[in-house]
């Protein structure tokens, strides 16, 4: 939806209420205030008196000007301006909600602008800004609303989340220009799911890291990290089912639970992923008698032998006790670049593969039908917890008797792996996808394998949920069945930059994602003036 500013005498006829005074507080909109170009924007001119109805107590003063369009990352997806005072903090004002549900939203927006949080109260004060839950039916459930109008707030929502994403936008305000501008924000997300995923098995990040990154993501109305914690090179996560595949340096798990509870607080969810049954090095190198071999004997890197009834139990152990770790409602499952069968003969290659095949399914079975039954029997085991599950598109076959789950959501990233499938097929297969476009949201570690280091400008000026696979974006017609999508830092030369050289190049990129997971189309801003936006808002 394009940004659009709605008539100031609209306004008055939605509230029921007269306008107030706004002063000029040096927001830096691009517009000036009352300008030419923002009374055109919003259908009238300053000294147009039929487009401003009479006001209701307290009397306005036509003097000031009408409000701009606050500039917030990712942008409000409309604003209908008026004249009143605006408002900014104070210690003496207070945080009131409506509903003990937004309690801790309110803490936080207290904490964070110098308020007083008060709690639940029905009196209206001078100043006040008041979270309040609406009985909007059939609403988007995060979205929400936002008035500034007689000196006071109230940021409204069908959920606790629309309510937090409000607050984000106040904050914001705030930050940018000292001032919430008089009017009313209505805004809410293109996609419902927007990720950052974080390899945390190539490379140990600091639980003060991560929390300060989840701060980060809350800001910019995120709602999930991915953490990949297991592959060939550690496993980073303590574990008290199997402590002998834990890497010497890892989270705990009181570590990891204080990173899922300030997520919660900020309405982020966490998704794990232990990737198998490829990627699966580091537990192997404590149970070896498990390692896929080929008929020379040759060890298979990083491929579990899943003929063997062991090698399911124990991916099965972790899987049931992560689920207790990471309580959110989705589950990553991995199932990508398994070694058996990027060779050309994999039933020659791995006959006990081939023979477990035929065994479980039928003559016709091959080793793509055994992979792909692993898929769907962890996918079993991860939905007994209640979990929303999906898999790297590369786990997913073509021309196999087995398919996969329909409930998983293909998580696409590359269209390189043998036999790859576009993401047209899956999309009209039915399959919900997620966007990880190796092409624009892939930040790899060191560059190997021809990838580069991907710049916020090119996500802001080219990118889209609908650009999956390379450059071109899909029919608008599945526009739907994209959930979202995921910026990722993948640490494969783990050594090439420190964590503050990776918060540092991932910033811009950070924010260009997320604007285009809120609002897909053509930004309003330049490149340049979203960069000036971004250092101001800090």
């Amino acid at each position: 939806m394009a940004l659009r500013a709605l008539t100031a005498g609209g306004l008055v006829a939605a509230l029921g209420v007269g306008l107030g005074v706004w002063a000029s507080s040096g927001q830096d909109s691009g517009t000036s205030a009352g300008s030419a170009a923002s009374r055109q924007a919003a259908g009238t001119s300053a000294g147009d008196s039929a487009a401003v109805p009479p006001p209701a107590a307290p009397t306005p003063s036509r003097s000031y000007a009408l409000s701009t369009v606050p500039r917030t990352i990712p942008a409000v997806r409309a604003h209908t301006p008026a004249r009143g005072p605006g408002w900014r903090p104070a210690s003496t004002r207070r945080v009131v909600v409506s509903d003990a549900a937004l309690a801790d939203e309110g803490r936080l927006i207290a904490g964070e602008l110098g308020l007083t949080y008060a709690g639940r109260k029905n009196d209206v004060r001078a100043g006040d800004l008041r979270l309040a839950l609406n009985d909007d039916e059939g609403a988007n459930p995060q979205s929400y609303t936002m008035t500034v109008r007689g000196g006071r707030v109230t940021i409204s929502g069908p959920s606790d989340a629309g309510v937090f994403y409000g607050t984000r936008t106040l904050k914001q305000e705030v930050h940018g220009g000292r001032t919430a501008p008089e009017g009313v924000v209505r805004d809410q997300p293109a996609k419902p799911q927007r990720g950052f995923t974080l390899d945390i098995a190539r490379k140990y990040f600091s639980p003060g890291w991560i929390e300060d990154r989840v701060r980060e993501l809350g800001d910019l109305k995120y709602n999930q990290l991915g953490l990949h914690f297991s592959d060939d090179q550690s496993f980073r996560i303590q574990s008290d089912t199997h402590p002998e595949i834990v890497a010497r340096q890892h989270l705990t798990k009181a570590q990891v639970k204080k990173i899922v509870d300030l997520a919660a607080s900020r309405h982020i969810t966490v998704v794990p992923e232990i990737d198998s049954p490829g990627h699966l090095g580091a537990v192997l190198a404590a149970h070896p008698e498990l390692q896929l071999r080929n008929a020379g004997g040759a060890a298979t890197r990083g491929a579990i032998d899943i003929s063997r009834d062991d090698s399911a139990n124990l991916l099965d152990d972790l899987l049931d006790e992560y689920a207790g770790v990471f309580p959110g409602a989705y589950w990553h499952l991995g199932g990508d670049e398994y070694q058996a069968l990027t060779v050309s003969d994999p039933a020659a290659s791995y006959p006990q593969l081939a023979a477990a095949a035929k065994a479980r399914y039928g003559s016709g079975a091959g080793v793509a039908d055994l992979t792909t039954g692993w898929l769907n029997d962890r996918a079993d085991t991860v939905r007994a917890h209640d979990r929303t599950l999906r898999a790297w598109n590369d786990g997913f076959f073509r021309g196999t008797s087995v398919k996969p789950a329909s409930d998983l959501v293909v998580a696409y990233w590359t269209g390189k792996e043998i036999g790859a499938r576009p993401p047209v097929e899956y999309l009209s297969a039915g399959r919900k996808m997620l966007n990880y476009n190796d092409e624009y949201l892939y930040y790899v570690l060191g560059e190997p394998n021809d990838f580069a280091y991907p710049t916020g400008r090119r996500i802001y000026e080219q990118w889209t949920p609908r650009v999956l696979r390379g450059t071109t974006p899909v029919p608008a017609k599945y526009d739907a069945q994209i959930l979202g999508g995921s910026f990722s830092v993948w640490c494969d030369l783990a050594n090439s930059q420190t964590q503050d050289q990776i918060a540092a190049g991932i910033r811009m990129p950070l924010r260009a994602t997320s604007q285009k997971l809120w609002d897909a189309g053509t930004p309003e801003l330049s490149w340049t003036q979203f960069t000036a936006l971004a250092n101001r808002l800090g």
